[in-house]
């Protein structure tokens, strides 16, 4: 089962992911995309790191995600991305300005094969003004458009708004 979770900021979509991944009952693998490039990105990822329980395994990709996926992927397994919107974040910022588009469909290609659940989470962004600066523009409309693309291979696909999800695709778990 492939799940898309989106939200806005502290909507509640990583904590619902947590839940789901702990109620799935299989063994869990946490990807984590965020990188530390200033301190207070490094505090937010030690409380993320101490909130997960202990006995998950934890990875972190900022990049490679649909190898990752691949690595980790097995039945009986699930496998919580958090978050997409940082990792197309770091990918726009790459030096390579043509790994966006490889990366983004490699994992649009492994998603609908991998084995196990899957849950994606990501921040919905385009519900506002779109900013003026033409980074700001390109990552919204990416974002969207990574998330019409990746509901389509989702079975369920969730918005959360003030820690309660609504199911856009598929059913509330």
């Amino acid at each position: 089962m492939r799940n898309l979770i989106l939200g806005g900021a502290r909507s509640g979509k990583s904590a619902l992911a947590e839940r789901m991944a702990t109620a799935s009952g299989n063994d869990v693998v946490y990807i984590a995309t965020a990188q530390a490039h200033d301190e207070e990105m490094a505090a937010r990822i030690a409380h993320h790191r101490a909130q997960r329980p202990k006995y998950w395994h934890s990875v972190e990709e900022p990049l490679a995600l649909a190898d990752t996926l691949r690595t980790h992927a097995r039945p009986g397994r699930c496998l919580l991305v958090d978050c997409l919107t940082l990792w197309l974040s770091n990918l726009l910022g790459d030096a390579d300005a043509q790994r966006f588009e490889r990366e983004r469909e490699a994992l649009l290609s492994t998603l609908p094969s991998l084995p196990g659940e899957v849950l994606l989470v990501s921040n919905e962004v385009g519900l506002g003004v779109v900013p003026m600066g033409e980074l700001s523009r390109r990552f919204v409309d990416e974002a969207g458009r990574l998330h019409q693309a990746l509901a389509a291979h989702c079975e369920r696909v969730l918005f959360v708004a003030a820690g309660l999800p609504l199911a856009l695709k598929g059913n509330l778990p």
